[in-house]
């Protein structure tokens, strides 16, 4: 009888220490297997283009934080637009990666209006994009010096140069359409030479507008004018800078 329940006893004790190490090999699996999951590596989510609460949202969801480190100013970014980020997208993190952000600035800085009178249209748009400005509307005005910058407004007013205005701002230009307000009479070109007629022209500040030149003609700087519009009558007018076309055979 003594040895049944010593049996028994030994038994009960085998399946305990069976089952206990099975729950103590379960638990552990368990464990290790959460904490392999949790130190696995994430992709970095590419925020470039969003505003900071939406990139906030995004990266939270990602179990990411985030920090503006610094912050500059790009025409046609909307204030507090994530422009920079590093860790750079598809990069690989722990959970919990702070991720580091350079934003678009709220308010534009603030620049020197450049002196552009008396410079041509395209040196005057150059000089406004390398200050940060853009180029608004162009209107023209009687001048011998065509495409010159004559003025140069902000809204709607003459700005001096050196005047402070934000970066981006729009500058408005007159310009001067190579014609004055002066007037010569149509000099008599019939009859000249081609080179002697454009000597003419320019003693007149005239310019020559077309040049006609007959099929056939061989020698063509040496061919003479046998016809001009406007003609030369003795009254017949134009404003300095207009243009005399010309025939020639």
């Amino acid at each position: 009888m003594a040895k049944k329940s010593t049996g028994r006893l030994l038994l009960y004790n085998l399946i305990a220490a069976v089952l206990v190490s099975a729950l103590v090999l379960g638990g552990t699996y368990s464990w290790l297997s959460s904490y392999t999951h949790h130190g696995e590596s994430i992709s970095v989510p590419d925020v470039k283009g969003m505003s900071i609460k939406k990139t906030e949202k995004f990266l939270n969801e990602k179990n990411l934080e985030y920090k503006v480190v610094d912050s500059m100013f790009v025409l046609g970014k909307k204030p507090g637009e994530v422009l920079e980020q590093d860790p750079a997208a598809d990069s690989k993190v722990k959970e919990g990666r702070t991720i580091y952000l350079t934003v678009n600035a709220s308010r534009p800085p603030k620049v020197k209006m450049p002196n552009l009178v008396d410079v041509s249209f395209r040196q005057a748009e150059a000089i406004l994009q390398s200050f940060g400005l853009k180029v608004g509307k162009t209107s023209y005005q009687p001048d011998l010096a065509k495409n010159a910058v004559l003025e140069q407004h902000y809204k709607g007013r003459t700005i001096k140069p050196g005047t402070e205005i934000d970066k981006g701002s729009v500058i408005d230009l007159v310009l001067g359409d190579g014609v004055g307000n002066a007037e010569v009479l149509v000099p008599d070109l019939v009859g000249l030479t081609r080179g002697e007629a454009l000597f003419a022209l320019k003693g007149s500040s005239l310019n020559v507008g077309t040049l006609h030149i007959d099929p056939g003609t061989r020698d063509t700087n040496n061919a003479k004018v046998y016809r001009q519009i406007p003609e030369a009558d003795g009254s017949t007018t134009l404003r300095l800078g207009e243009a005399v076309d010309l025939y020639l055979r």
